[in-house]
């Protein structure tokens, strides 16, 4: 059983601001400290995307196109990072519940067990997982790391790619994807 940390990709066609990997439009990419640098640069592409909102409501926009594209990551307090959990059993290969986008999985705790539903309003059913309660917690603990992970790596990313907003992009980082870090 795995539970992965993931963020929703979008293809990135025309985007010339720093490198990034190519994916499918509609696929997930996980969020931890193994991604690639092209990886890393599609993830900070995509949340900083999710975050650009009209510039007025927010300060004004900075004119050059970095700027410009970085203003929401950089300026709103509420940041949003498209994506969630994905729980699998990689024993089986059966079963997937995405926790934090569609469809609308449910987490439902039963005596000494939690039920994972893939998709509550399936008219014919859903796959779904059962796991115990301790196992839930050091997969949720395993996935916190992984997201602790990436965090550092995009950094590290930031410092090579973006250096004269490294600090103000990986804090950002941190915001959207909901991370106590300590300095």
């Amino acid at each position: 059983m795995v539970m992965q940390p993931v963020l929703e990709i979008f293809a990135a066609d025309d985007f010339a601001l720093w490198p990034v990997g190519e994916h499918e439009s509609y696929s997930y990419l996980v969020l931890d400290g193994k991604r690639t640098p092209a990886e890393v640069g599609t993830a900070v592409m995509r949340i900083a995307d999710c975050n650009n909102l009209e510039p007025d409501e927010h300060g004004p926009c900075p004119t050059d196109p970095l700027g410009a594209f970085l203003h929401g990551l950089l300026t709103v307090p509420d940041l949003f990072a498209a994506g969630g959990f994905r729980v699998a059993d990689t024993a089986t290969g059966t079963g997937c519940s995405y926790f934090g986008h569609d469809p609308s999985s449910a987490a439902e705790r039963v005596g000494d067990t939690v039920r994972l539903t893939l998709d509550t309003y399936a008219e014919d059913g859903s796959p779904v997982i059962e796991l115990p309660v301790d196992q839930v917690r050091a997969l949720i603990t395993g996935a916190q790391t992984d997201l602790r992970n990436f965090h550092s790596l995009a950094g590290t990313w930031a410092e090579q790619h973006l250096p004269t907003h490294a600090a103000a992009v990986t804090d950002a980082l941190a915001r959207a994807l909901d991370l106590e870090i300590t300095k």
